[in-house]
């Protein structure tokens, strides 16, 4: 039996709950809800199990706060025994198109803090990523406030289709693999 860690990043606390900053968060909650798994609160994080497909998967919203997610991530590999390529970390991309998907199989960290912590805590920029593009309509400067800023009326709209696309985007990295979760994802 195959075991996954998903990992949706985001800040833990109510000012944070609808910003695009927590959209990882956001795609973990629709998938636990879409399974019926309740997040509990546990060491550095909520998490959750479900299984799909004769599947196992481990659902952590980190409560370290995103800049030190690494810490989360590595401890729920170790503890759920998951291998580091059944590992898939959700996160904003302010460089990509608002709703855009991009899975990657590496790559660096892009200027994402939680990621660099998550790098640092693993050794290796060697680990599954899913990309959920937030785009970069902001003033020069103001990046951190965009991010922490809540969806406006249009993404809110946008997000009714996009969050169940993300949702079966994760479920197909563990039942179809990361290159066919690619090839049928990414862009869209």
């Amino acid at each position: 039996m195959k075991k996954f860690l998903i990992v949706g990043l985001g800040n833990i606390g109510e000012k944070y709950t609808n910003t695009r900053h927590n959209i990882g968060f956001q795609i973990v909650d629709a998938l636990a809800k879409e399974h019926e798994a309740k997040f509990e609160t546990d060491k550095l994080g909520d998490v959750t199990r479900f299984r799909f497909k004769g599947r196992t998967f481990v659902l952590l919203k980190p409560s370290t706060f995103m800049n030190l997610s690494g810490k989360a991530v590595k401890y729920w590999m170790d503890k759920e025994k998951v291998a580091l390529e059944n590992v898939l970390i959700i996160t904003d991309d302010v460089n990509i198109d608002f709703g855009a998907i991009r899975f990657k199989a590496k790559g660096s960290a892009g200027g994402h803090n939680g990621m660099k912590d998550i790098e640092a805590k693993l050794s290796t920029q060697k680990y599954a990523r899913f990309r959920f593009g937030v785009g970069g309509n902001y003033p020069k400067g103001r990046q951190v406030d965009f991010v922490l800023g809540e969806w406006n009326k249009d993404e809110e709209s946008q997000l009714i289709e996009r969050i169940p696309t993300s949702v079966k985007a994760v479920l197909s990295f563990g039942t179809d693999g990361l290159a066919n979760t690619m090839n049928n994802f990414n862009g869209k």
